[in-house]
């Protein structure tokens, strides 16, 4: 059981996505975590422990990596669509609540800013470490934070912005998101943000890249 839950760790951190996949080369006419995690569940392994010890520890080695600047995007995505792959035969088990998740994070594009992919990186991460993601896309209104957090109390929340023009806008949700769920825990994050700015606007946490956010909302959750 051990092996296979590496070998779909492995799958993960390397973006063999299924039989199919050409990439990486060196996996070629190899099963991927596609198959892994089929052959997994119907060897009787628990999905949690799948997702546990095969996709959480796969995701993390990637997110290590990209921070590392030893992996780039393009594989960063090669890895997310592996473990989208594998999740999709999980999801079943999570609609039962076999699976436990960390919690859920709510994360949008800033309104008026129409950039996503930093955006879906942090959301591929956080869903491949357990938890549930809710994305609510681009060009997101303080309103539609609002509305989602009210739906579904005790989520934090993730804002992405790409563009100076647009990362003033976080200012607002976090007011607004403070008003409705001061538990809550605000992440922001983009290219013009920094530490600086989230001490400026009272946001929760500021991080450079995905890895470090998922830590932090990992260590909260342990708690």
């Amino acid at each position: 059981m051990d092996e296979l839950l590496n070998q779909i760790a492995y799958c993960v951190e390397f973006g063999k996505i299924n039989l199919q996949s050409p990439y990486p080369p060196d996996m070629k006419g190899q099963p991927g975590a596609d198959e892994l995690t089929k052959e997994a569940l119907d060897k009787g392994v628990d999905a949690d422990m799948i997702l546990q010890k095969g996709l959480v520890v796969g995701m993390e080695k990637v997110g290590i990596k990209f921070r590392e600047n030893k992996i780039f995007v393009p594989q960063v995505l090669m890895s997310a669509k592996a473990m989208n792959t594998a999740i999709n035969h999980l999801k079943p088990y999570f609609l039962e609540g076999n699976i436990k998740r960390k919690g859920t994070f709510v994360i949008g594009t800033v309104a008026g800013d129409l950039h996503d992919i930093g955006k879906n990186l942090v959301a591929m991460m956080f869903e491949g470490n357990g938890w549930e993601v809710i994305d609510l896309g681009t060009d997101v209104s303080s309103n539609k934070f609002v509305e989602e957090l009210k739906n579904r109390p005790g989520s934090h929340v993730g804002l992405s912005a790409l563009l100076t023009t647009t990362m003033v806008n976080m200012e607002q949700i976090v007011q607004e998101v403070r008003k409705t769920a001061p538990n809550s825990k605000i992440l922001i994050g983009g290219a013009p943000v920094n530490e600086e700015f989230k001490t400026k606007i009272g946001a929760d946490f500021y991080s450079p890249d995905p890895q470090g956010a998922v830590e932090y909302l990992n260590s909260i959750a342990s708690n």
